[in-house]
């Protein structure tokens, strides 16, 4: 190393890139909207059953 003060000057490099374009996410992910289905599906099957053991429980 030198005792030179003076900073080296770098080598040449390419010119950098062009910024790349920037994500814009304006849908949700599919997982939601399969979770939506399955809890839509889920809470039917449940009320029906709730309904069916309500019923059920009426005529005795």
């Amino acid at each position: 190393m030198s005792d030179d003060p003076t900073p080296q000057a770098l080598p040449e490099t390419a010119p950098a890139p062009a910024p790349a374009r920037k994500y814009v996410e304006n849908k949700p992910p599919r997982g939601v909207y399969v979770r939506v289905f399955i809890y839509v599906v889920a809470t039917h099957v449940l009320l029906a059953f709730m309904s069916i053991i309500f019923i059920i429980a009426k005529n005795r």
